[in-house]
């Protein structure tokens, strides 16, 4: 600093002897005059350099640098060093927030960017949609007003941000929203918005797959328990009447059986990830082995007619693929009155294949269908249970037909009856060899 102002000193302190030795020399008006000039002269320079200051602060995007002389040189210098400093610096910010940007942009959760106002400064795209926002036209807007959630305004008063919110999304009642304010920087929040529908999903499938098992083995359970002290209170039963407990007691546990077996197909088949031996599969020949199996289910209750228009086979795994046709023959022997009828059709469908079973049964109302493949859902509870089914047969169908790629529609009419078909992809269908 102290070189800095050297050379004005000098530059004065030189005028001033100057003038003194011309003091000397001539005299006091001559010296005087020679200040007066020489100062003037100085104070223009430095008035001229502050105007090449001034409006070169006024006009910062010009490359156009003052070149000044003396002390200004080294100021214009040293400003330009400064200013390139801070460009390089302001280039750099830029670049870390746009590479920040583009990053948000790529995550899958809703990212908020708020003020200490918890006013919004920044959003990405996947946040708009979550929350119904523009960020043109809400940059700035109370995230509050615009998120109109008691909730969601109670957990912004609180600043307790330990915990996650989970809401509800105003813009779709069915998504699940999970919410997470992290405070950074000078007083901002970062606000993290992940889709957990999903994931609640799962957990309420879980529960209910827990109750359901639960109930499902204990009405069993305690009907057995019930018989078997029954029979160890009784002192003395007729012959015919043990028999009766003991056909209740087995139908019971038959039941269990089908049930435990069931889960344990369905365990095996969430947990094999698709790696079951596939082969070719002669389906004609399995589709009327499917029809004898459903005369002797149906015991002469049905009208049953095997309708088998295509001669091609698949590739699959054949013991998968007769236990998802199989309950999808049993479902309609069991849900279809006495003296209706059943349809098995094996025909093609363009390039594809497709497996129908078709039924003049009680059918299903639309609203039902498409929860089906759940595991133990029911339309009818208290008929299914008379009719012997776990409420499983259908998620296990899901299941092999996924790892065969198969697909599964169901068209249905209450009063009407019901058709089940299973279309697979031409990349499953073989022709068989003679």
């Amino acid at each position: 600093m102290l070189k800095f102002w050297l050379r004005p000193l000098i530059t004065l302190a030189t005028t001033a002897l100057f003038s003194l030795a011309l003091w000397a020399a001539a005299d006091a008006v001559a010296a005087l005059l020679f200040f007066s000039v020489a100062l003037l002269f100085y104070i223009v320079f430095h008035l001229r350099n502050l105007r090449d200051l001034a409006w070169w602060l006024e006009h910062p995007e010009s490359n156009e640098v003052p070149g000044g002389r003396g002390i200004w040189y080294d100021v214009f210098s040293r400003l330009y060093q400064q200013r390139r400093s801070q460009s390089n610096s302001q280039y750099d910010i830029e670049a870390a927030l746009e590479r920040f940007q583009r990053a948000a942009e790529a995550m899958p959760d809703g990212i908020v960017m708020l003020n200490n106002k918890d006013q919004i400064e920044w959003c990405n795209a996947v946040a708009e949609a979550q929350f119904g926002l523009n960020l043109e036209r809400d940059r700035g807007q109370w995230l509050s007003y615009l998120l109109r959630q008691s909730q969601f305004s109670e957990y912004l008063a609180a600043h307790n941000y330990r915990e996650s919110l989970v809401i509800k999304s105003l813009r779709n009642r069915d998504l699940t929203l999970s919410i997470q304010m992290a405070p950074f920087g000078d007083e901002q929040k970062l606000l993290l918005i992940r889709d957990i529908t999903q994931i609640e999903r799962v957990e309420t499938m879980r529960r209910d797959f827990v109750a359901n098992v639960s109930h499902e083995l204990r009405t069993p359970l305690t009907v057995v328990g019930g018989f078997l002290e029954t029979l160890a209170d009784a002192e003395k039963l007729e012959g015919e009447e043990i028999r009766h407990y003991l056909r209740l007691m087995h139908s019971q546990t038959t039941r269990m059986q089908r049930l435990v077996e069931d889960l344990l197909t369905l365990s095996r088949l969430e947990s094999s990830s698709g790696n079951a031996q596939e082969n070719p599969v002669d389906v004609p020949h399995l589709i009327e082995t499917l029809y004898r199996e459903a005369l002797s289910l149906s015991n002469g209750k049905h009208r049953i007619r095997l309708d088998s228009r295509a001669q091609e086979g698949l590739l699959g795994n054949e013991d998968e693929l007769h236990s998802a046709f199989g309950n999808l023959v049993s479902n309609a022997i069991r849900y279809t009155p006495a003296g209706g009828e059943i349809v098995l059709t094996w025909e093609n469908a363009g390039d594809r294949a497709a497996f129908s079973v078709t039924d003049t049964g009680l059918g299903i109302d639309a609203e039902h269908v498409p929860r089906l493949t759940e595991r133990f859902y029911r339309v009818d509870r208290g008929r299914s249970r008379e009719t012997g089914g776990t409420g499983l047969g259908l998620a296990i169908v899901k299941h092999i037909l996924t790892r065969h790629q198969a697909k599964l529609e169901i068209d249905s009419e209450p009063g009407a009856g019901s058709t089940f078909r299973v279309i697979f992809p031409a990349h499953r269908v073989l022709q068989l060899t003679a």
